[in-house]
């Protein structure tokens, strides 16, 4: 009886451990270009908080200089994520109520707007993709792309890759 006490316990300890963020197998965000100086990159964050993001133009960088295409920041990048920046972005996500998002946010009659994509993979293996030219989709989005996009500056970023040199 002891034994299975001690068993039970520890699954209990186990299962409170576990992250809650679980639902989550994987978020994606993609921020498109404009003509301007608009922040070019890809970001993908896990469960385990562990993150990667493609750097290709203007990424962590105000892009308002010169130097700013000198292309030394690009690359492929790591990190981890902050546990307190990772628990505010699950609770964005929650907040969002996915699945009753459309799939396209946008007013293609105006130009050289960025176009932000957002991918969602759940633990069951379904996805929720959402296009948003102009980044203006729900109020609720644009706080998330806004949280998103700061990430950006606010993580401790290791380049693991060189980008390459479009000139």
């Amino acid at each position: 009886m002891k034994y299975l006490l001690s068993l039970l316990s520890f699954i209990l300890m186990i299962s409170c451990a576990t992250p809650n963020s679980a639902k989550y197998s994987k978020i994606q965000y993609e921020a498109g270009a404009c003509f301007g100086f608009c922040p070019i990159f890809k970001l993908t964050v896990n469960p385990d908080r562990t993150a990667v993001i493609e750097a290709e133009r203007f990424t962590f960088t105000e892009g308002r200089t010169k130097d700013d295409f000198s292309g030394q920041k690009e690359g492929t990048f790591k990190a981890t994520i902050k546990q307190e920046d990772y628990d505010t972005l699950i609770s964005k996500l929650d907040s969002l109520n996915l699945n009753s998002l459309k799939d396209y946010y946008g007013n293609k009659n105006v130009t050289d707007l960025p176009t932000s994509y957002l991918k969602i993979t759940f633990a069951d293996g379904t996805e929720k993709n959402i296009q948003d030219y102009g980044k203006h989709g729900t109020e609720k989005l644009r706080e998330l792309y806004t949280f998103i996009e700061d990430m950006r500056k606010s993580q401790t970023w290791t380049k693991v890759k060189q980008g390459q040199k479009t000139h």
